[in-house]
């Protein structure tokens, strides 16, 4: 079945009003076994099913939905009916405008007996009419004292108007002009008319029109504005004229503003973006996207890349399109299918998570036999490790390390997405801690089985009991308590447990039948990226499927290259690496991004064309997804008053570290102080990189990584910072305290002393002395002061003199009289406070 006729598991659930848990256990009762993601797609037969049974949920759902319409539709004709009265009132007024005519033109009453004389003149030209205007504005301004004429009376004026018949006048013409002549007598007797019955013919049309417009329908509205339209067409009115090129261009504008925005819906992307990225795109908060997917059961960080499955969902909740711009590149890799026969079994792929410092590592070196932390900074993991493990039945695993520290989000969202069991370590003696529970949303998110290994037993106040109790209320329920999750106590400092727990991974990957074949082009995915100053980049890939050997021509993202060196998780050269099996590669051009595809190709040419047209699609989506400065932004800032930026290059040693700090350090960023990344790359700082922080005011961080060649030189010489660090923690804070010391201080006073006027001395060429008694705290010569009267403010200044009888003092405490003289200030009176105080400027804390 087309996926055309598939429907997701998020609409089916908002449909029917229902949890995606029941969704999945009714199908899974009826034979019919699905992920329980709401990105899953099921069949129309599955959503028959699931209608039968769960109709009553949706009808009621519809029922609420279909008040709303109700209620929404009352709405709306109230508003047409108010609408309706309001132009029935409109016409009420027309009406009362041509009552007003009436009374003007009942004046011309005594016209009647003038009329044979206007019959015989009608032969002549309109003109003599006019010539009698001015009488008949004599005639209406003796009358005007008689306008209170009942209305009664207009029934003679319509008589009047009814004898005059100019048709007898054109019985000697040809019928052919006939039409045209009654047309021309038609208009002078409606002005002979008007003249005298204008009111009552105005009423008569006025009549009609407000008939058809009492109750109108939509054909006919849309007959009389196409009418007015074609009217004013035909006006020679330069102000109609106007009018209509106003709305023509009105018009034209809201259509080309429609298709804009039509245009503006779709948006061009490149599979695997960040959410960043997507938000700027979109135009949204990069939270409302987290929240977003988080309301999909995918936990995602600002940083993390998007597959297109996730986009397309995430975009369609906002309203967009997505055109995937990459798609017609896929689609030269060929990727051919395996046949059954084909497959053979491959080792698991375990990724191993958990909290900080809770013992995953020291599992790892358990099992290996080797000390990993040793080589860590600060004795945690900062990167995701991928070793091959042979078993002492001759059974492999490939156990993927991820770090517990939360910035390292992302890296353990593609742990999840590369392997095939997870094994969470929770240390007994601690509780289920945030990244704890990340790791499961993870796992869960990715629809792999999970095994929990409870950790350091072996410590007197270690309770797994208390852990297996919180798991079954986050409703994960181990065997222990009858549920179907795996779960073993283990210490991997001293080793107990850890045989068993490795038997209970093969027996899951024992259970999910895993295959690969070893014989076709190899495939799979990029854990790692770095650059050796000695080697070149190089490369940790994942083999999925089929056999990577030396002298391949490999494609990952958009670098390629021929494989030069294989080398083992220890260092040891290798000649081929097959399925399930961590390699690093060597011989790419560019550190490709963690989590990019890597695929082989037969001809050179061919992996060099496709990654010179990915190297121009990330250009174009750099510069698509690049923000600029807005009208908006400019207001904010303005309106915050302190606003600063604080930019910055980061340079790392592997990929996975430049993404977990680059998150990290926006996630710093405030409404008063905002962090730009403007460059990350992996490798040494070079001069390149100094000479860009120079231009751009930017710091550079190096994280494991320091300057190459003349880089220090020219730092020192553009006076560049560079800070180097090799513990994440160190970083974040480091960073955390800078940006708190560009923020301007605060200011705070502290209140020192008061002091009361006594009285006054004025003294020529000197000013106005205060003798003043100190009634709290002391008076400082270097304090401000603030002169107060009657409870009101008059002045603040400084100290000019501040005298001891007939010394000069640095200060005056309680209790004790002095003499002080005000700066620049001599409107001192009897009874005025004194109050000093000092400024104080207050480091600013930023905001959480």
């Amino acid at each position: 079945m087309s996926d055309l006729n598939k429907i997701r598991l998020n609409k089916v659930v908002r449909e029917f009003n229902i949890s995606l848990e029941r969704v999945v256990e009714f199908l899974s009762s009826k034979g019919h076994s699905i992920e329980a993601r709401p990105t899953t797609k099921i069949s129309t037969s599955q959503y028959d099913l699931l209608l039968s049974e769960f109709k009553s949920d949706r009808s009621s759902k519809v029922e609420s939905h279909d008040l709303t319409e109700e209620k929404l539709k009352e709405k709306e004709e109230l508003r047409i009916k108010f609408e309706r009265d309001q132009e029935k009132n409109k016409n009420r007024i027309i009406t009362s405008k041509s009552s007003i005519h009436k009374f003007k033109k009942i004046g011309e009453i005594d016209l009647e007996k003038k009329t044979p004389k206007q019959d015989l003149e009608i032969k002549n030209d309109v003109k003599i009419f006019n010539s009698k205007e001015d009488d008949n504005e004599k005639v209406f301004e003796k009358n005007e004292s008689k306008i209170h004429t009942k209305y009664e009376k207009l029934s003679g004026l319509k008589k009047t108007g009814e004898k005059i018949n100019l048709e007898k006048f054109n019985k000697p013409d040809s019928e052919n002009d006939s039409a045209k002549n009654k047309r021309k007598r038609r208009r002078i007797a409606k002005d002979i008319i008007n003249q005298k019955d204008s009111s009552k013919i105005t009423i008569d049309k006025q009549n009609k029109s407000r008939n058809v417009a009492i109750t109108p329908t939509d054909d006919e509205v849309q007959k009389q504005i196409k009418e007015t339209l074609e009217k004013l067409q035909t006006s020679k009115s330069k102000a109609a004229k106007y009018r209509k090129e106003k709305r023509d261009t009105h018009k034209k504008r809201s259509e080309d503003q429609e298709k804009t925005e039509s245009e503006k819906k779709v948006i061009k992307v490149t599979e695997f973006i960040t959410v960043s990225e997507v938000a700027t795109m979109m135009d949204v908060s990069g939270n409302d996207i987290i929240s977003a997917c988080m309301s999909l059961g995918i936990m995602v960080t600002m940083n993390q890349r998007l597959d297109a499955e996730t986009l397309s969902v995430v975009a369609d909740e906002f309203g967009f399109e997505v055109d995937f711009v990459t798609a017609e590149i896929e689609e030269s890799i060929n990727v051919n299918s395996d046949l059954p026969e084909d497959l053979l079994p491959r080792p698991p792929i375990v990724t191993v998570m958990g909290h900080v410092d809770h013992g995953k590592t020291s599992l790892l070196d358990f099992i290996r036999k080797e000390n990993v932390i040793a080589g860590e900074s600060g004795g945690i993991t900062q990167h995701i490790g991928a070793y091959s493990v042979k078993l002492k039945n001759d059974n492999k695993i490939t156990f993927l390390d991820t770090p517990g520290h939360e910035a390292f989000t992302a890296m353990r969202a593609r742990g999840t997405q590369l392997t095939d069991i997870v094994v969470i370590v929770i240390a007994a003696d601690d509780d289920i801690m945030p990244q704890t529970k990340e790791a499961i949303s993870h796992a869960q998110a990715a629809g792999v089985p999970i095994i929990f290994a409870i950790n350091k037993i072996d410590r007197d106040v270690a309770n797994p009991e208390k852990i297996k109790e919180k798991l079954s209320g986050m409703n994960l329920l181990v065997e222990e308590w009858g549920g179907k999750i795996q779960s073993h106590d283990i210490s991997a400092l001293k080793g107990i447990g850890v045989d068993e727990l490795l038997e209970k991974i093969l027996l899951e990957s024992e259970m999910l039948e895993l295959k690969a074949n070893p014989n076709k082009a190899p495939s799979g995915s990029v854990i790692e990226a770095r650059l050796d100053k000695g080697k070149g980049y190089i490369s940790t890939l994942l083999v999925q499927t089929g056999t990577l050997n030396i002298g391949d021509y490999i494609l990952a993202g958009q670098y390629s290259g021929k494989v030069k060196a294989l080398y083992d998780e220890r260092g040891h050269q290798i000649k081929s690496a097959g399925p399930s099996m961590p390699v690093s590669v060597l011989g790419l051009d560019g550190a490709p991004q963690a989590g990019d595809k890597f695929n082989v190709f037969v001809d050179e040419k061919e992996a060099k064309q496709i990654a010179a047209k990915r190297t121009q699609l990330v250009r174009e989506q750099s510069v698509r997804t690049q923000k600029h400065i807005t009208l908006d932004e400019i207001g904010r800032r303005i309106a915050i008053g302190d606003f600063k930026e604080l930019n910055i290059i980061l340079k790392g040693d592997v990929d996975g570290s430049v993404e977990a700090l680059s998150d990290s350090f926006q996630k710093l960023s405030t409404d008063e102080i905002i962090v730009n990344i403007i460059h990350k790359a992996v490798g040494a700082i070079t001069e390149s990189d100094i000479l860009l922080a120079s231009a751009s005011d930017a710091i550079v961080i190096g994280f494991n990584v320091r300057p190459s060649g003349n880089a220090r030189s020219i730092a020192d010489k553009e006076e560049v910072d560079i800070r180097n660090y090799s513990i994440i923690y160190d970083a974040i804070n480091d960073l955390k305290d800078a940006m708190e010391g560009l923020l301007s201080p605060e200011l705070r006073e502290e209140l020192t002393g008061t002091a009361e006027i006594r009285e006054t001395f004025k003294i020529s060429k000197i000013g106005t002395i205060a003798g003043c008694m100190v009634m709290n705290g002391k008076i400082s010569r270097k304090s401000k002061v603030r002169l107060i009267r009657e409870g009101i403010v008059i002045t603040t200044t400084e100290l000019s003199s501040l005298k001891r009888f007939q010394d000069d003092v640095k200060d005056v405490s309680k209790g004790y009289d002095c003499g002080i003289q005000l700066k620049n200030y001599n409107d001192i009176k009897v009874g005025d406070v004194l109050e000093c105080f000092n400024e104080l400027k207050v480091k600013k804390k930023l905001k959480k």
